[in-house]
């Protein structure tokens, strides 16, 4: 599970004395177990989907950070922000093109918004950005 794995990414680097990486991946640990306990409380499990969605808004909280700091002229703290979204990155799946998502959406029986948007949000979540997916459909569709 994708859980573990960060678990196990977090462990390495602070073997490796790596306080950013570490530090950034104690965060998104954190923020995981508290959508667990959320999740658990409605009677649902864990899913890594969820843990894509934790991590896909860890993002971007630190590229607003980086905004931030790049405004400021604060060089260092740009550089750590990069090397904790980069640390988050490498644990999010590899996103749809448009050409897939196309693909895809000239697959389905029904073109209607709402039920291209209702597949893509359930069979797709987090592989693929949903302002991209109404993107390709309004391309189609127009």
């Amino acid at each position: 599970m994708l859980k573990d794995d960060i678990k196990a990414a977090r462990i390495e680097a602070m073997k490796a004395h790596d306080k950013n990486t570490s530090g950034v991946l104690s965060v998104v640990l954190n923020k995981i177990m508290l959508a667990e306990i959320e999740l658990r409380a409605k009677g649902a499990e864990l899913k890594d989907s969820d843990v894509v969605a934790v991590l896909q808004k860890s993002e971007k909280e630190l590229l607003d950070e980086r905004q931030g700091f790049e405004t400021a002229g604060r060089a260092e703290k740009v550089a750590d922000l990069d090397a904790q979204i980069a640390a988050v990155k490498k644990f999010m799946p590899q996103m749809m093109t448009e050409e897939e998502i196309a693909a895809v959406i000239s697959a389905l029986p029904d073109k209607s918004v709402p039920a291209v948007m209702k597949h893509f949000k359930s069979e797709y979540a987090g592989k693929c950005d949903m302002r991209t997916v109404s993107e390709v459909l309004k391309k189609n569709n127009g």
